[in-house]
């Protein structure tokens, strides 16, 4: 939900008859290659084919509730609606045990509700004996290293995929062959977006089908990050997540779809009896290697040989799941690959994008003795770690497939110092709201442990804080927000404007030189920006492979399972937790289908001038609307449509309304057609001919006509979308200047193309 007092801005038409438009020569070339994009299918049409189609009686959700043994209820092992609602509420609503007892302990209670359970103990028994399995149960194993056991927590690799690829809701989605997308018909110009889109899948495809052919590949997708379950008491977990590259990204995007399944507890410890550091530290990488070696084993027979696997609809496939991507911080990258800090993971392997044969022939030699091992991997340039988890794993290359991390970590801390913290944190408060961005009331730069979804929420009005800011010693900002710019428009839709956005900020990055921020640019963030468009190329859009959603994971999948133990022998309790609540989640999937005879379908995604002057209105009261719902558009499904706006300007909704029906007729003549629903806007400048040379924003102010402000009536369907306003503060912000009243107290506003890839694409 937007609210009504924010920018927006209408399709058509504007009250600005002769105003220019803004430039649309980028916007149209890319508009004509998109109306005539072309699919190229792989070329093997055995590629991906099933073997049989599942009949209806083999549907997940059927073969689900063959199990139950019950096809009267579709409640069952509960008796009525009323007794599984209550278990799906104790179950995924955050009750704790005795929160939950303590309620069905309240007199009357239990027996008014009707329910067969008495506390969360008799909960369950039933949740645990009598409903499938919903995802893999965990097992628990010990893993030797350096003489010392340790225990790891892990589900079945393969029943995981199973689970992930079998489940009904995502079964209308997954795909099953690479693809090539062109924008214009000769196929000059590639798109990559999902990662069957990408050239990995296409090459893989081919080395199956030389191997064995009429192959499904099932792209495996590793994610770890260790984390602190607690604020205090220094409790940590340290999960590993898994995907599969055949559902869509849109669904990886959400953890409420399920898209991931939590596929591991390693081990936490810091090994402290090693007192050298340098042993420590290798111990430690050996540990996190033979823990995930034993985790991912099965996938080196599966991989090459394939295992028979059927998909949500029922159809069966010969799958060969390929460890394809490996997503991380820079630290846990280095743990990966072995590679020593400030070194390059991928400058070597683009010579070879299939195998790297040197690193594994260095990895050979730990046959021929310590110190022989130890010189044939310092000789490749990795660390002596003993068979890393990705060493037999059929056509892997860990160092392609380690995806790069992001520089905004970097960025803020070289704005604090070159614009002041105080400044910064003043400007932040005062950003007019807007329901695509956070408000950060306390400022950015007093935060700690920020995620990567907060670091994305700051890129989208970082560049616009700082325009007009006084620099140390009267430096030239304008190569200041040039370099800031460069790094902020890797959210660009073209490779080649990837380069172009990375090379503008290296033409200006000695601004943070002259400021005496840095005295080199050494960092292998910065670096592996260079190697954007080879992951991109490889495995689609980076959205695929994407940091923050472990983050968001952790709280799902860690850290609410650890509120839910007694902190005692953590990790096993937790374990039990998350089994019931998969089992909760996939009896709520087969309910849903048992009432509505079906899977959930898929969620899908012009006017007028009212002239009224010297018009009595028959009525004291409106009908008036305080909220508005804005539907998520894809930027580059709405390119085409934007391209057919001619004139278009910036107002500020103050009302939305609708006319009373009986005063209707007393106001227009049958003829006229009435929208139903109105709003009142008060319209800002047309843009500019040109945006800000080092800003590239533009700018806009409020619209005045002989001292008042130039306001129209225009049908709500005519309003396009939200944009957000950023005020331009000057030297120093306005401390009396609000949040809630800016944009009644700035006169004078850049638009903020950051705030989305939609209004990104349409201005850029």
């Amino acid at each position: 939900m937007a609210a009504v007092h924010g920018p927006i801005l209408p399709a058509h038409p504007s009250p600005f008859r002769n105003a220019q438009s803004v430039p649309h020569s980028r916007l149209s070339s890319l508009t004509l290659g998109q109306s005539g994009f072309v699919r190229v299918p792989y070329p093997d049409p055995c590629a991906g084919r099933s073997m049989s189609h599942g009949s209806v009686d083999h549907g997940a959700n059927v073969a689900y509730g063959v199990h139950l043994a019950n096809d009267e209820n579709p409640y069952h092992p509960f008796n009525s609606q009323i007794k599984w609602e209550v278990a799906r509420w104790a179950k995924l609503r955050g009750a704790t045990s005795t929160a939950f007892l303590d309620l069905l302990l309240i007199d009357g209670v239990s027996e008014h509700l009707g329910l067969s359970f008495k506390n969360a103990n008799e909960l369950n028994k039933i949740i645990n004996y009598k409903l499938p399995t919903g995802r893999p149960k965990f097992k628990r194993e010990q893993v030797i290293v350096v003489g010392e056991s340790f225990d790891v927590y892990y589900c079945d690799i393969l029943e995981c995929i199973k689970s992930l690829y079998g489940d009904p809701d995502f079964a209308r989605y997954l795909t099953f062959t690479p693809k090539c997308y062109y924008t214009d018909k000769d196929q000059t110009v590639r798109l990559f977006h999902d990662m069957y889109t990408g050239k990995w899948w296409w090459n893989a495809q081919k080395k199956l089908d030389q191997h064995c052919p009429g192959g499904t590949i099932i792209l495996i997708i590793i994610s770890t990050d260790k984390m602190q379950v607690t604020m205090f008491h220094n409790k940590s977990a340290y999960p590993v997540y898994l995907t599969i590259g055949n559902i869509p990204k849109e669904i990886h995007h959400k953890p409420s779809c399920g898209g991931h399944i939590l596929l591991a507890y390693l081990p936490t410890t810091r090994l402290e009896q090693i007192t050298n550091k340098a042993s420590c530290r290798q111990s430690l990488a050996n540990l996190y290697h033979a823990c995930l070696s034993h985790v991912l084993a099965p996938l080196q027979h599966a991989g090459l040989e394939g295992i028979n696997m059927r998909s949500g609809d029922g159809a069966l496939r010969r799958c060969h799941p390929l460890f394809v991507s490996f997503v991380g911080d820079y630290p846990e990258q280095l743990l990966t690959t072995g590679i020593k800090f400030g070194d390059c993971l991928k400058c070597d392997v683009e010579k070879d994008d299939t195998e790297s044969n040197t690193v594994l022939d260095g990895l050979v030699a730990l046959d021929q003795g310590n110190l022989a091992f130890v010189c044939a991997c310092a000789a490749v340039g990795i660390k002596p770690v003993i068979h890393p988890f990705w060493e037999k794993l059929p056509f892997a290359n860990i160092f392609q497939g380690v995806t790069p991390d992001g520089l905004v970590k970097h960025l803020l801390a070289w704005l604090e110092v070159a614009c002041g913290a105080m400044e910064i944190d003043a400007r932040c408060q005062r950003l007019p709201p807007n329901h695509h961005i956070q408000l950060f009331t306390k400022g950015i730069t007093t935060l700690s442990c920020v995620s990567g979804t907060k670091h994305a929420q700051i890129c989208c009005f970082l560049l616009s804080i700082i325009i007009d800011i006084r620099l140390p010693n009267n430096l030239n900002a304008g190569h200041l927000l040039q370099a800031v710019q460069g790094l902020l428009d890797f959210i660009t839709e073209t490779l080649q404007l990837l380069d172009e956005a990375l090379d503008l900020f290296h033409e200006n990055k000695l601004i943070f030189v002259d400021l005496g921020i840095q005295n080199n640019f050494n960092l292998p963030k910065l670096h592996a920006a260079r190697h954007y468009p080879l992951m991109i190329m490889l495995f689609g859009s980076t959205d695929n492979y994407n940091t923050e959603y472990t983050e968001w994971l952790h709280i799902d999948l860690a850290k609410d399972a650890y509120r839910a133990t007694n902190h005692k022998d953590e990790f096993a309790q937790m374990t039990r937790w998350l089994e019931r609540k998969e089992k909760i989640l996939r009896h709520q999937k087969y309910v849903t289908w048992r009432l509505t005879g079906n899977d959930p379908a898929p969620l899908h995604s012009h006017a007028l001038d009212a002239l009224a002057h010297n018009i009595h209105f028959p009525f004291r009261r409106l009908p008036v609307f305080h909220k508005v719902k804005w539907c998520s558009v894809d930027a580059r499904r709405c390119i085409t449509y934007f391209a057919l706006i001619i004139d278009f300007c910036v107002g500020q909704v103050r009302v939305m309304f609708t006319f009373p029906p009986k005063s209707i007729p007393l106001l227009f003549p049958p003829t006229v057609h009435l929208p139903t629903h109105l709003a009142y806007v008060e319209w800002f400048t047309p843009f500019p001919p040109a945006a800000d040379r080092n800003s590239r924003l533009y700018k806009l102010s409020q619209s005045l006509r002989r001292g008042d402000t130039v306001a129209s009536i225009v049908p709500v369907a005519n309003i396009e979308r939200s944009v957000h306003l950023i005020p331009r503060f000057g030297v120093m912000a306005p401390r009396e200047w609000m949040s809630d009243t800016v944009l009644e107290d700035c006169d004078t506003f850049w638009l903020n193309l950051y705030i989305d890839r939609y209004t990104f694409s349409m201005f850029r």
